[in-house]
């Protein structure tokens, strides 16, 4: 019956929370539907995008500063290796201590690696990474200027002198890693910014999405309510109905 019809349609409603469940149900609205759900599911993949380019700018972030701050100790170093009266063995240990200093300098750098990618290392390339659903990229510059800190103040600090000289190359060296991070900041600010605009644009959509096929379960549920009460009248006037003639061939007995 079409009581039972509607009852049924109000039932999947309710069920599913949706108005518009299939194409039978509305097709032009189901068709736009299907392409939201499409676009939801792309902006979710450039989500991801966009968390892996964050996550390799974080660990590149997080090695340039640790480079900075230890810069700072390689100088202090320098400036007390280049003391005129430090004894032989005193040179030789600050010597070794300047050393060590760059190893460790090289170990920042190597281990900025996040998902394999390396943006400080000799050979590290730019990375892109998709940052719109039509496929816009975004390309990340390497900043791989920080791998020859460690070569350009190799000279050492043996001597006094060498010391000296090299403390110069030293500031050198600073400002090359200080535009580095300013760079790799830069780039984090814009994933940030595009991370940001990019969930906008998705909860518009759900929402767009919400308002196209969402049921108001409010109306439902009172339509559900009316709808089992007309199905139990029409049971009870169907019931009377074939009473009816039993009545009447009562009559004639």
């Amino acid at each position: 019956s079409v009581t039972q019809f509607d009852l049924n349609k109000t039932q999947d409603r309710i069920s599913t929370g949706l108005r518009i469940v299939g194409a039978k149900d509305d097709a032009s609205n189901f068709a736009i539907a299907q392409g939201l759900r499409a676009d939801l599911k792309s902006f979710d993949a450039v989500q991801q995008s966009l968390a892996s380019g964050s996550g390799i700018l974080s660990a590149a972030i997080a090695g340039a500063t640790s480079v900075s701050n230890l810069l700072g100790d390689i100088k202090k170093k320098a400036i007390e290796a280049s003391n005129p009266a430090n004894t032989a063995n005193q040179q030789s240990v600050l010597s070794s201590d300047f050393t060590q200093m760059l190893t460790q300098l090289n170990t920042f750098v190597s281990n900025a690696v996040y998902n394999g990618r390396n943006l400080l290392s000799a050979a590290s390339a730019n990375v892109s990474i998709t940052s719109t659903i039509s496929g816009g990229q975004l390309t990340i510059s390497n900043a791989s200027t920080l791998s020859g800190v460690s070569t350009a103040l190799s000279g050492g600090v043996a001597s006094t002198a060498a010391a000296l000289s090299l403390l110069t190359t030293i500031d050198a060296q600073s400002l090359i890693v200080g535009t580095a991070l300013g760079t790799l900041g830069a780039a984090q600010a814009s994933v940030s910014f595009v991370t940001t605009f990019t969930k906008t644009l998705s909860d518009a959509v759900q929402e767009g999405l919400g308002s196209l096929v969402d049921a108001d379960l409010a109306k439902e549920g009172a339509k559900l309510q009316a709808l089992q009460v007309k199905q139990q009248l029409g049971v009870q006037a169907l019931s009377i109905a074939n009473q009816r003639p039993q009545v009447i061939m009562s009559l004639f007995r």
